[in-house]
């Protein structure tokens, strides 16, 4: 019998569907977080990555998985949310240069996926949605080799998950989050979901618990390249660049003007981009990748970050922090917030500084991306992050600063 056939549409239908059943659920997820936010931050990372999928030119599975995981790994917000967006970057990793997947192909991939997303777990101990996590794959385990069809896989996998949901020992968000996300993706494969699927067009959603999902756009590509033209004024490329992007950065070089910006669609920028002239020094970085890039004449050798939660900016920035990366209306701050803010060319290094134990992997993630150019201090509250910040010196090295600021809260 011939195995079924998982194509890209399938996989946008997924998303689709994910991201509808946690619009169905967030708000009983914020009743049981922590941090009353925990459902909005994952229904607002499976945005960032449903959004790119709508407009894709591309129609293989694995070019479609590896754009909203490129997407959801900056967008994501929350420790959950960072679990959900690892989980999309193995299942991509695992369909890499296929067009199409047989359902043991893709289960195996959602498999590594689990895997990948245990991996951001590093303080030893078994969180709730990794216990589940790891349950889902081995009920999947045995209908994967039997190259099942993806819906009695994914029935399996939620059957398994919700069964180590009820063994746990009390509610868990994260725990409950994992089965909610496969339960959206089967509704979403079967066509049974609220969201208008023939084009992906998101819901809109009204209130200030979930803003309008384009509000969770990200722009993953950094573009950077030199145009031989003479002519157009730094002025006049910066307004035309801002159709095509945010953060650039217009500057005049040698024979030409150089331009550097982050966009979605580096295609459509340098298409635009060859009527300047002939183009040289083209770069295109994927920020979702680690990565390192140069800086051009920066103010000062070095930076403090925060991203402190809304009524205490003004208490850090007098501690000492130099740019403070504000949330909106006390969400947590996103992946892409912070590596937007250390892209800048303000300073030549960056000291990262958290103020929250919700938003712990989120800083992690950005330090993994953005290598040795910023360092970490991790504090748990506003109260530690303070005393960090007050530790901070601008004539030390970012490496010095961040074992001083650490010593202060250890």
């Amino acid at each position: 019998m011939a195995e079924e056939v998982i194509t890209g549409m399938d996989y946008k239908l997924m998303i689709a569907g994910a991201y509808s059943e946690l619009l169905l659920s967030y708000e009983e997820i914020n009743k049981i977080a922590q941090t009353k936010e925990g459902g909005t931050q994952v229904l607002r990372t499976v945005a960032s990555a449903i959004i790119p999928l709508a407009t894709a030119k591309d129609t293989s599975i694995g070019g479609l998985s590896r754009r909203a995981s490129t997407a959801a790994r900056l967008g994501a917000r929350g420790n959950s949310g960072v679990v959900v967006s690892e989980l999309l970057r193995g299942i991509s990793k695992g369909l890499q240069g296929k067009y199409d997947a047989t359902s043991s192909e893709f289960g195996k991939a959602f498999q590594y996926g689990i895997l990948h997303a245990q991996r951001v777990i590093k303080d030893g101990y078994e969180a709730p949605i990794i216990t589940v996590a790891k349950a889902v794959a081995k009920g999947a385990y045995q209908l994967v080799r039997k190259r099942r069809p993806i819906s009695e896989i994914l029935t399996a996998a939620i059957a398994a998950g919700q069964t180590a949901n009820d063994n746990l020992p009390s509610r868990d968000s994260g725990a409950l989050l994992m089965v909610i996300f496969l339960k959206g993706c089967l509704k979403g494969l079967d066509g049974n979901f609220v969201s208008p699927y023939s084009s992906l067009t998101l819901p809109m959603t009204n209130g200030d618990s979930v803003p309008h999902p384009n509000e969770d756009l990200v722009r993953p590509y950094c573009v950077r390249f030199r145009a031989r033209n003479q002519k157009i004024t730094v002025e006049e490329m910066e307004r035309e660049l801002k159709d095509f992007g945010t953060n650039a950065i217009v500057e005049r070089r040698e024979n030409g003007i150089f331009a550097h910006i982050h966009t979605e669609h580096p295609g459509n920028l340098l298409e635009w981009a060859v009527g300047l002239g002939p183009l040289r020094e083209i770069h295109i970085t994927n920020m979702s990748e680690p990565h390192a890039l140069g800086v051009n004449n920066p103010i000062m050798p070095v930076a403090l970050i925060a991203a402190p939660r809304d009524g205490t900016e003004e208490v850090l920035q007098e501690a000492g922090a130099t740019i403070i990366v504000k949330s909106r209306k006390n969400r947590l701050p996103s992946v892409e917030d912070l590596v937007l803010a250390a892209h800048s060319d303000f300073a030549d290094s960056y000291v990262l500084l958290s103020s929250r134990k919700e938003d712990v992997m989120v800083f992690r993630q950005a330090k993994y991306l953005l290598e040795d150019r910023v360092e970490l201090v991790l504090a748990d509250t506003t109260e530690k992050a303070k005393i960090a910040a007050k530790v901070f010196n601008t004539e030390k090295s970012a490496k010095e600063n961040a074992a001083n600021m650490l010593a202060a809260i250890s």
